[in-house]
């Protein structure tokens, strides 16, 4: 497996005017995500799309697609996402390596898990593992919880 760049996150600010000034310097076709039902209240994601995809949002010539979000805390930079064959497995590699895990494994249900770490020298960076299943059980879990009491 290649270990490239497979996707980037850019903050802003001010989210709409930072799409509105890459779609008007580049042409990127950015548009807010609606997320799915169990998102965390208030968080917001543009998909950013630099290249054509096919039906399963992959990129159909070579090139890379992104996201755009609201700034979480200051100083906040852009973050690349390397595929790797696990996420577990080169977290700890990473880790052995120097780097500091900033955010856990975690899931984007049916598109597959991340984490974010830094680097030895301060660099955001994060690892993506494509996995269809992810998120599937805390998701079922979730809806028994709900539908228990009823």
């Amino acid at each position: 497996m290649d270990h490239t760049i497979v996707h980037f996150e850019i903050a802003a600010d001010q989210p709409e005017r930072a799409a509105q000034f890459y779609r008007d310097l580049f042409g990127w076709e950015i548009s807010k995500w609606e997320g799915s039902a169990d998102q965390r209240e208030g968080f917001e994601y543009w998909t950013v799309r630099t290249v054509p995809t096919d039906e399963k949002g992959m990129p159909t010539r070579p090139g890379v697609n992104g996201g755009l979000m609201r700034r979480m805390f200051p100083g906040q930079a852009p973050v690349n996402y390397i595929v790797v064959e696990n996420v577990d497995d080169y977290v700890r590699r990473a880790q052995k390596l120097g780097a500091k895990l900033m955010m856990e494994k975690t899931p984007v249900p049916s598109m597959g898990w991340f984490a974010q770490l830094t680097d030895p020298e301060g660099n955001v960076f994060a690892v993506w593992e494509t996995d269809s299943n992810a998120g599937q059980a805390a998701a079922a879990a979730s809806g028994e919880s709900r539908n228990a009491g009823r």
